[in-house]
C-alpha cells in the first residue's frame, strides 16, 4: 500500500506539471459506467463451433449474478444488457428485483430477429408482410420487457440484406425498414430511446440494409430525438477511422451508444482494446473533448452515451474476459482524461502539428495504474481487480455448481 501511494503521488506531480487536475480526473472515473452483456456470460461462439466453459451461465438469473460479480470487482458496471429470446423468464418484475438485490439493474434490451427460419430472407425488410409482422412482434415484446424491468434503452441490429444482385429491391427494403422503425418509435416507453446499429457486411454479403453510420443516422433523424446511432467498434472495415465517425455523430447529437469489441474478428467475439488500444483511447478522447467543449449539442450527447460491451467469449475464461474488457475501457478513459484541453487548443491554433500529436501520445503512454488503483481504494474496492478475481472463490464456485453445458442459453 505504501508503494502504491508513492507511485500515485508521483503521478499526481506529473499531471500537475501538465496542468491536469488529478482530483477532477478521479471524479470523472468514479462516474464512468460500462454495461456488460448477458450473452457474454453464457456459452456462445463462432459460426463454426461453440466451446463450452465450466461455470458458464445457464439462464438469465445466473447471467445477472455473473454481471454483479464483475461489478463488485470494478465498481463501474452496474447494469446488464439482455437479448431476447436468449434471456427469458416468467417474471420480469421478479428479475428486476433479483438484480436490484445484487446492486444491479437491467440495461438495454435487444431483440433477436435473425435466428428464426422465417428470417432467411430478412426480418423487418422481408418482402412478406407476415414475416415483418413476426419480427415486429418480437420487437414489441422487448418494449414490454423494457417497461417491466425499468430498462430505458432498446438496441436494434438487423441481419437483413441480400446476397445477390437483383434478389430484392434495395429501395423497397429501405421503405419497409422505415415503416417498421416508425412503429417501434411510436411504441417506445416514455423516457426511453432506441439505438440503431449498423454493419457493413455479414451475414448479407451483397448489400446490408443498415450498412453504415450514415444510413443509421438517416433513419434516426427521420424518427425523432429519441432515436440515435449505436456504434459497434467491430462492425467496420479494417482501416476505418472510427473516432472520426464518433466525433461527427457527437457533433450532430446522434451518438447514442457503443457496442465495444474488436474488429479484428469483424464481429463481436474479441475483447475491446486488445488489438488496437490506441484506437480505443482515441475514441474516448473524442468523447472527453466533446463533453468539455462547451458546445451544447455535443456535450449533452457525450454525457448520455450508453457504453455497452458486446462480446461472446469463446476460447478465454468468460468472467476474466469480461473483467478485462471493462478494465480496458476504464484505462482508455483514464488516459483520455489526462489531456490538457486548453493547451491542446493552443497548439492547434498555432498549427503545432507534432506538438498536438505528442500531447495525445504523452497521455496515452502514461501509466495510469496507480491512478486507477487509488480510485478503486477510494470507492471501497480492491486496488487490483485481476488479483481480486483470482483471490475470489466465485469462479470456482460457479464452475462446480454449474458444470459444463452445451446450451446456447
Amino acid at each position: 500500500m505504501v508503494e502504491q501511494q508513492r507511485r500515485y503521488q508521483e503521478l499526481v506531480e506529473t499531471l500537475t506539471a501538465r496542468g491536469v487536475d488529478a482530483e477532477a480526473v478521479k471524479t470523472a472515473l468514479k462516474r464512468q459506467r460500462i454495461e456488460t452483456p448477458s450473452w457474454g456470460y453464457g456459452n456462445m461462439g463462432t459460426r463454426f463451433k461453440v466451446f463450452t466453459s465450466p461455470g458458464a451461465a445457464r439462464n438469465v438469473h445466473e447471467k445477472v449474478a455473473d454481471a454483479a460479480f464483475i461489478h463488485s470487482l470494478t465498481g463501474i458496471a452496474p447494469s446488464v444488457a439482455l437479448l431476447i429470446p436468449w434471456d427469458v423468464t416468467d417474471d420480469w418484475v421478479g428479475l428486476k428485483r433479483f438484480a436490484a438485490k445484487l446492486g444491479m439493474r437491467i440495461g438495454a434490451i435487444m431483440p433477436s430477429v435473425w435466428q428464426d427460419e422465417a428470417y432467411k430472407f430478412g426480418s423487418v425488410c422481408h418482402p412478406d408482410p407476415a414475416v415483418r409482422q413476426q419480427a415486429m412482434g418480437r420487437i414489441l415484446e422487448c418494449i414490454e420487457i423494457m417497461q417491466a424491468t425499468g430498462s430505458d434503452t432498446l438496441a436494434l441490429w438487423f441481419a437483413d440484406g441480400t446476397n445477390y444482385a437483383g434478389q430484392d429491391s434495395i429501395r423497397e427494403r429501405k421503405h419497409r425498414l422505415q415503416e417498421e422503425l416508425a412503429k417501434t418509435y411510436a411504441a417506445l416507453p416514455e423516457g426511453s430511446r432506441m439505438l440503431i446499429e449498423y454493419k457493413f457486411f455479414e451475414p448479407a454479403f451483397y448489400h446490408t440494409d443498415v450498412a453504415d453510420w450514415g444510413m443509421a443516422a438517416t433513419f434516426a433523424r427521420k424518427l425523432g430525438p429519441r432515436a440515435q446511432v449505436l456504434v459497434d467498434t467491430g462492425h467496420h472495415a479494417q482501416g476505418t477511422n472510427v473516432e472520426h465517425i464518433v466525433a461527427f455523430l457527437l457533433d450532430e447529437g446522434l451518438l447514442g451508444g457503443f457496442h465495444l469489441n474488436s474488429r479484428k474478428y469483424a464481429d463481436d467475439d474479441l475483447i475491446v482494446g486488445t488489438a488496437n488500444p490506441f484506437e480505443l483511447f482515441l475514441i474516448y478522447n473524442e468523447i472527453v473533448e466533446a463533453e468539455m467543449s462547451g458546445d451544447e449539442t455535443a456535450s449533452a450527447c457525450a454525457r448520455n452515451i450508453a457504453f455497452m460491451i458486446d462480446e461472446s467469449h469463446n476460447i478465454e475464461p468468460k468472467l476474466e474476459a469480461m473483467l478485462q474488457s471493462v478494465l480496458n475501457c476504464q484505462t482508455a478513459y483514464a488516459k483520455a482524461l489526462l489531456v490538457n484541453r486548453e493547451e491542446l487548443a493552443r497548439r492547434r491554433a498555432d498549427q503545432d502539428v507534432l506538438g498536438a500529436y505528442r500531447m495525445l501520445t504523452d497521455a496515452y503512454e502514461t501509466d495510469v495504474r496507480p491512478l486507477l488503483a487509488q480510485v478503486r481504494v477510494e470507492m471501497g474496492l480492491e486496488p487490483d481487480p485481476i488479483a481480486a478475481y483470482y483471490a475470489s472463490d466465485y469462479p470456482a464456485k460457479v464452475a462446480k455448481e454449474r458444470g459444463s453445458v452445451s446450451s446456447l442459453s
